[in-house]
């Protein structure tokens, strides 16, 4: 990949899509009286982060807390305007539900990836602990059982929250981020008929990401020797930033192979878990996804280096 060539990713916000690629950030999201509103961020560049970028294992821990940096700007963004709009009506937001609404936007995007592993990490290594005690001697079975726990929980929280509106509207964006995605890989011209026909599954998501990681993790930890909890909880928390890193770049590799034979299997448990993460989005949500898109296009197009390198971007979602 040409260090000139553009990488573009999303995620979903409350009411919207975050759309962004080497050099602009913007967000689209649907007022209450219909009308679209945008949020545009410059991405400041250093030269330091961009060598960590090329170095593998740690380009997947830059890429994560870069992402996260700059995706908290745009979720406080979509979160004010939405809690505008219930001020204007008189209506204050149950507590309960923004932080609701907050916690679905943060399991989708990036954000939620180093704070979640820790929760999502140290719970299923205690209860396994738990289950298993020291009568199981096979470090390999100790952290299936744990990666088995982790994937239950997992799943029984997505469930959970999709089962509500505000997630489940937040869900739906997401499909839509995915589904613009697809469309503008597969050349199509950005309408909503052309898009609201892609898929809403995407081998390079955030999703995808999370269910890697417990993945890797299973493999990882059982080169690992522990002989209390304590020792298991550490070497836990202490392989989170390599089991980050060795996730992206497993990551990168599904998405090489997607198109192999028998290969593309690979990506298939990630693309699993996005049918919880994604949902159909409806015409008028395309319509912020679109929005939101092209707006990041003009604002692509003009920035120093695509001036002076005519290469058609590459695409990335997250």
């Amino acid at each position: 990949m040409s260090n000139q060539s553009k990488i573009f990713g999303g995620q979903a916000v409350i009411e919207g899509v975050m759309f962004g690629g080497n050099h602009s950030q913007v967000t689209a999201v649907r007022r209450k009286d219909g009308q679209i509103e945008t949020y545009e961020l410059q991405k400041a560049s250093y030269p330091w982060i961009q060598m960590l970028k090329k170095i593998p294992l740690l380009r997947g821990l830059t890429a994560l807390i870069e992402s996260s940096a700059y995706g908290a700007k745009h979720m406080q963004f979509a979160s004010d305007q939405y809690e505008l709009d219930h001020i204007e009506e008189g209506e204050k937001p149950q507590a309960e539900s923004k932080l609701q609404m907050i916690l679905g936007v943060a399991i989708v995007g990036i954000l939620s990836l180093i704070a979640g592993k820790v929760i999502f990490t140290g719970v299923p290594a205690a209860l396994a602990h738990l289950i298993l005690g020291t009568n199981v001697q096979s470090f390999f079975i100790q952290s299936l059982v744990e990666g088995v726990i982790k994937t239950l929980l997992l799943f029984t929280y997505l469930w959970a929250i999709s089962l509500t509106p505000l997630i489940k509207r937040v869900f739906q964006y997401h499909g839509a981020e995915h589904k613009v995605i697809t469309a503008y890989e597969n050349r199509e011209e950005l309408t909503v008929e052309n898009i609201q026909r892609q898929s809403r599954l995407h081998y390079r998501c955030g999703s995808s990401f999370i269910i890697l990681s417990v993945i890797v993790g299973v493999v990882l930890y059982s080169f690992f020797p522990f002989d209390n909890i304590w020792e298991r909880l550490t070497n836990r928390i202490l392989l989170i930033p390599v089991v980050i890193g060795l996730s992206y770049e497993v990551l990168r590799a599904t998405n090489a192979m997607r198109d192999i034979p028998i290969l593309k299997w690979l990506g298939y448990p990630g693309l699993w878990l996005q049918k919880l993460t994604t949902k159909e989005p409806t015409p008028a949500q395309i319509e912020v996804a679109i929005v939101s898109f092209n707006r990041l296009l003009e604002l692509e197009a003009t920035s120093p280096s695509a001036v002076n390198n005519k290469q058609k971007p590459v695409v990335e979602s997250f």
